[in-house]
């Protein structure tokens, strides 16, 4: 018994298209007005959302304006900002070694070149992908669960790793806009590709995912 070919991924440049028509203002949901919030956003939003990082950024960033004044916070007070979020020891840590690695090694500037971003506590390759995407101007790929989730679902990849993902968005589209387009897939992940449960029925890629073909 021969098994049936596997569906066809779905052709990369229409959906950019399509992409572009419906998410054209999709862009970082955090909330920053320079590269240091970027990086202490960033970094704070691993294993939680995007939301709750923007409802304490405000009280934090205007206590620690920068990598000089956060080195030298006081751990309780930072903590006490922290909480909301979640395992606030554990961030305090983060943040106060962010901050001093940032002016020992860099004058208390965000470098703008990969391999000194990964250099900093707390800071892995997503997390530099989106300083260098969203500030630097670079088109970077920003794996997270929903970009993961989605373009497994297009056919474009079918790797877990998002390293690996990574390598097969880039090698699939070489010159797309990446920085964008991954923040119109997590949107297109958030709001109609679900884990579980997805509207396919409202989907701007229905007739062209490979799921439902």
């Amino acid at each position: 018994m021969t098994s049936s070919p596997a569906p066809r991924p779905a052709p990369a440049p229409e959906v950019v298209h399509r992409l572009e028509a419906t998410y054209p203002d999709a862009m970082c949901a955090l909330h920053f007005s320079n590269a240091y919030e970027l990086l202490v956003a960033t970094v704070l939003s691993a294993q939680t959302t995007d939301v709750r990082v923007n409802q304490i950024s405000p009280a934090l960033f205007a206590r620690y304006p920068n990598a000089a004044a956060l080195a030298g916070a006081d751990r309780a007070e930072l903590e006490a900002i922290l909480r909301p979020l979640g395992m606030f020891r554990r961030r305090a840590d983060q943040l106060l070694g962010l901050a001093a690695t940032l002016l020992a090694d860099f004058g208390g500037e965000v470098p703008g070149e990969r391999s000194a971003l990964v250099s900093l506590p707390g800071v892995g390759r997503k997390t530099a992908n989106v300083v260098l995407g969203n500030w630097f101007g670079a088109e970077e790929i920003t794996v997270d669960t929903h970009v993961g989730r989605v373009s497994r679902r297009l056919g474009w990849t079918a790797q877990q790793n998002p390293l690996k993902v990574e390598a097969d968005l880039r090698a699939l589209l070489p010159d797309a806009p990446w920085t964008k387009l991954c923040h119109q897939l997590i949107l297109l992940g958030r709001e109609v590709c679900h884990s579980r449960g997805p509207d396919c029925e409202n989907c701007p890629l229905v007739d062209i995912c490979p799921q439902l073909i």
